[in-house]
């Protein structure tokens, strides 16, 4: 029994959609991995940097210093900087609210990712409970043939589940990879804006 791949290709619907699949979620993990990298800063030193310069009365250094690099947590901080002449409890409005554009910005995509994880399997299994029917279809229309006629139709059926599982496994793995990611510069920001508060005496 030969299994030729090529023309399950070309007949299959299923996996033509599932290769289509497979080029988003490649492209949506570069275009990711790429934008958290440019979001790399060290919080802790950075924080730092900024206490010194209060500590000298510079904040437009401060705010120059966070204009310098633009990441999600310097553009939170440059906003109490700011805005540090207001109430503490403004201040933190306007930070968290800052923060919360910047997530929407961090989580750009990842809904795609996660989507493709979840839907790839059944779009797979639909693959595959086609092609059986399809087998079984010309097993009934060859009378005689047996068991051997439905089998290559069997084995190209499954072909469309590992596809499906193919890309639904890298795509579960990948968001939540970029989740955690998501997490942990969020926790970043959160103690950045709580050390800026108690920095400028708030």
């Amino acid at each position: 029994m030969e299994i030729h791949f090529l023309e399950i290709l070309r007949t299959s619907f299923t996996l033509i959609i599932l290769i289509g699949c497979s080029i988003l979620s490649i492209t949506f993990t570069i275009e990711r991995w790429w934008y958290y990298r440019k979001c790399k800063i060290d919080a802790v030193k950075f924080m730092e940097k900024i206490k010194d310069l209060i500590d000298q009365d510079a904040y437009n250094e401060a705010i120059n210093l966070c204009d310098k690099t633009v990441v999600p947590l310097t553009s939170v901080i440059k906003v109490g900087l700011v805005n540090r002449k207001m109430e503490k409890e403004d201040i933190v409005e306007l930070m968290e609210s800052k923060k919360m554009e910047e997530r929407l910005k961090m989580e750009k995509w990842l809904g795609i990712l996660g989507t493709l994880g979840n839907t790839a399997p059944f779009i797979g299994l639909f693959g595959t409970v086609v092609g059986i029917i399809n087998a079984f279809r010309a097993l009934a229309a060859s009378g005689s043939g047996g068991p051997a006629v439905v089998a290559v139709g069997i084995a190209e059926a499954l072909v469309a589940t590992a596809g499906g599982l193919s890309v639904a496994i890298p795509c579960v793995i990948i968001f939540n990879y970029f989740m955690r990611k998501v997490k942990r510069m969020t926790t970043d920001i959160d103690v950045a804006m709580k050390r800026l508060l108690v920095y400028m005496g708030k």
